[in-house]
């Protein structure tokens, strides 16, 4: 069991939002499912909490209800080593939801992700500071982060 564990409040939709992400990370599992029973406060039956993993990290998912509601304040980062898993990962989270600038986006259940190649942390902090500062300059154009694009600006193209 991990120390750390990404607890979030859903209003009802918990059970369908670990599918939902299951359905999209390759190593991942459903962990323990518990449902409300007569005393409530849930429809008997429904989803209370649900435990699940994502490549590997732990997640709690709790049907709360609608007193609180996800923000940008807190996102999850997920390093892709490939455009073609950049791609793959932005269009499946973001269906539904809201894209983002800089590699952010919202998912149908208003739950924040950076969706990040790894080679832009590289480009980013070569020791050159004019090349840091184009890879900078072009991704803070984008959406989805475009590896090729980052590499353009940062030999100069």
């Amino acid at each position: 069991m991990q120390k750390i564990t990404p607890f979030l409040w859903f209003d009802g939709q918990a059970e369908e939002a670990m599918n939902f992400y299951i359905s999209i990370f390759k190593n991942s599992k459903v962990g323990r499912v518990s449902r409300f029973g007569e005393a409530g406060p849930g429809t008997k039956g429904s989803v209370m909490t649900a435990s699940f993993q994502l490549e590997g990290q732990e997640f709690i998912a709790l049907n709360g209800g609608p007193q609180f509601k996800f923000t940008p304040a807190i996102s999850f980062f997920v390093n892709c080593e490939t455009q073609a898993e950049v791609d793959e990962l932005w269009e499946k989270l973001s269906a539904g939801g809201q894209p983002g600038r800089c590699a952010w986006l919202s998912d149908k259940f208003g739950v924040s992700w950076q969706i990040v190649p790894t080679r832009l942390m590289k480009l980013m902090q070569d020791s050159d500071p004019e090349k840091s500062k184009r890879v900078m300059q072009a991704m803070l154009q984008m959406t989805k982060i475009d590896i090729a694009a980052l590499e353009r600006a940062y030999a100069g193209k």
